[in-house]
């Protein structure tokens, strides 16, 4: 069955046959909560014969959202506690997060913004916000990267994405930009060439991170839009989610790293879950992944090997998911070292 708009509600979901009537109810207290969305090219993916399917469990919402344990919060990786300005995350002292915009094309499940992306959500940043974050930018000169996530970057129009670079074109500390999406995946007919031309700025390097899960998601469409990235001089790196029942498995991990390397895609990170509400059921076990992770050594290129990171929560940064970072306390319980040496237990005692 192939969608011939997006799918934006439990009806929707409904009337296309990706969720049972008899669901509705939980369905819709899900919806009442966290957005929903998935695009024509995102649905048509979703083998409904298959009650597992990789694609559906990402983006079909479920009645386990409804399930919050103590431990997980609304803000899952402090953003709010390193936010000076609205717009901006500066948790790390050479770059900054900018936050422009805080909706998505498609909604995760499992995502850890969850709370601030949506139709509900924050918004987009109006002209004055945006000024107040550039002058930010402008004003700090350690920052040397300025990456654009939100919400997804690419759902704003070439004219926006080519004045904020226009912006940042201005800002001579600033040598990196880079833009976390899953536009090329899931909506790659927008990537064309108007899109990627408002990506460039004179004097500055541009990144696209691409967030991909599972291999299903690297359709030909999707392959081709990012060879238009690559080939118009943009470099791009991967970012995924260690994700229970969709990509928990090293067979299935490799063949995902090694299909990114393939259409010239770096694998960057893989990502442990964050304790955002709701999301339990996606989650592993640290020793779940590490063994995971470890089962890519030998079996895959180096060239294919992402970084295995947890975010701690409480926004101390990242930590990579290894014995000299992460240490076991027993019971479930770790002890996480960030990068400025502290020590924090996970899940957070608090």
């Amino acid at each position: 069955m192939n969608a011939v708009k997006p799918i934006k509600s439990v009806d929707d979901l409904v009337k296309a046959g990706l969720a049972a009537p008899a669901d509705r109810k939980a369905l819709e207290a899900v919806a009442a909560r966290y957005a929903i969305a998935l695009t024509p090219v995102v649905t048509r993916l979703i083998d409904r014969a298959d009650p597992d399917d990789p694609i559906a469990r990402q983006f079909v919402p479920d009645a386990a959202e409804l399930t919050v344990v103590p431990e997980e919060r609304a803000d899952p990786i402090g953003d709010h506690a390193h936010s000076p300005v609205e717009g901006i995350v500066h948790r790390y002292p050479d770059r900054v997060l900018l936050k422009a915009v805080h909706v998505c094309p498609v909604y995760c499940r499992f995502c850890f913004r969850r709370e601030m992306v949506g139709p509900q959500g924050l918004g987009t940043l109006d002209a004055a916000a945006m000024q107040a974050a550039l002058d930010y930018i402008n004003s700090h000169q350690e920052i040397w990267e300025v990456i654009l996530t939100g919400g997804d970057p690419l759902v704003l129009s070439p004219r926006r994405l080519r004045e904020i670079m226009e912006a940042l074109g201005e800002i001579a500390h600033v040598k990196i930009v880079r833009f976390h999406t899953r536009v090329p995946v899931v909506d790659p007919g927008k990537v064309d060439a108007a899109l990627i031309a408002a990506l460039k700025a004179s004097g500055k390097t541009v990144y696209v991170a691409l967030h991909a899960n599972h291999v299903s998601e690297l359709t030909s469409e999707a392959r081709a839009a990012c060879a238009r990235l690559v080939d118009a001089g943009i470099a791009m790196v991967s970012q995924s989610v260690l994700l229970k029942g969709i990509n928990d498995d090293p067979d299935m991990l490799a063949e995902l790293m090694k299909a990114f390397v393939e259409i010239r895609v770096k694998p960057y990170y893989l990502h442990h879950p964050d304790l955002a509400p709701g999301t339990g059921h996606f989650r592993l076990t640290i020793e779940e992944g590490q063994r995971i992770v470890a089962a890519l050594r030998g079996r895959i290129s180096g060239l294919c090997q992402p970084t295995y990171i947890l975010d701690i929560p409480g926004g101390h940064g990242k930590a990579v998911v290894s014995g000299s970072t992460v240490r076991a306390m027993g019971e479930g319980c770790y002890s996480v070292s960030d990068y400025r040496g502290g020590e924090h237990s996970y899940p957070p005692a608090d």
